[in-house]
């Protein structure tokens, strides 16, 4: 059945919301608006239908996008379709103080204008209901410095894709040890050359393998620093 057969309105809520994770899955960002413009209209918590119909819509993607079973392009345009329902929510959702899963800086390093697997990062990060503020790409020390001071994230986030790139990660943490800031934040680092003992070398708490398992380790982290 094609999907422009559907009435979206003549599904119950659970149809619906099951309508919405294929939707999403597929990237179809008009009908993620429509349900969710619907299920608000239905009396539903913005909160809820972020958690139920986008996050966990999300996270099915995160699956098969770990297993190799979806690709980065598919992969954005998932993510893509999420902003559109994030979109409608945002406003509501400040209105009703909805919880966070956290707060997080990101940005790629100096000598570095690789974004792809940062965006992939902050649009499965956001996926999941943390706040990310993007700093973007080619960050000098000082940014990360300013953006920690004026951001008081929770998490710190790093790429690189170049190997000549990648000890700056290092500087920055070094830096953040000067300050004497360093264990203020959880400090996760990513990016295609990055393995797990360069993350240790560097001093960083956490190494995100891939989008997936970036929101996984962020999650892990903030139990970690709630229950520390």
């Amino acid at each position: 059945m094609e999907d422009d057969d559907i009435d979206l309105t003549a599904l119950s809520d659970a149809e619906l919301i099951e309508q919405m994770h294929d939707d999403l899955y597929d990237g179809l960002a008009d009908e993620i608006v429509e349900g969710t413009q619907i299920l608000l209209d239905r009396g539903w918590e913005p909160y809820k239908i972020l958690t139920d119909a986008l996050v966990e819509g999300m996270r099915i993607v995160g699956i098969d996008f770990r297993d190799g079973i979806l690709f980065v392009p598919e992969v954005l345009l998932c993510a893509n379709a999420m902003k559109s329902g994030m979109n409608v929510l945002k406003p509501l959702l400040a209105e009703t103080e909805a919880p966070k899963a956290g707060k997080m800086v990101i940005g790629t390093v100096k000598g570095d204008i690789h974004d792809i697997g940062k965006n992939l990062v902050i649009m499965m990060m956001e996926g999941a209901g943390f706040e990310v503020i993007d700093i973007g790409i080619n960050n000098p020390v000082e940014n990360y410095l300013q953006a920690l001071e004026e951001h008081k994230p929770d998490i710190l986030g790093m790429s690189a894709l170049l190997t000549t790139t990648m000890p700056y990660m290092k500087v920055v943490v070094d830096a953040m040890v000067e300050k004497g800031i360093r264990n203020d934040y959880i400090v996760m680092v990513g990016g295609a050359p990055l393995n797990e003992e360069f993350a240790q070398s560097v001093g960083a708490d956490a190494y995100g393998r891939d989008a997936a398992m970036t929101v996984e380790l962020a999650k892990e982290k903030m139990l970690e620093k709630g229950a520390a």
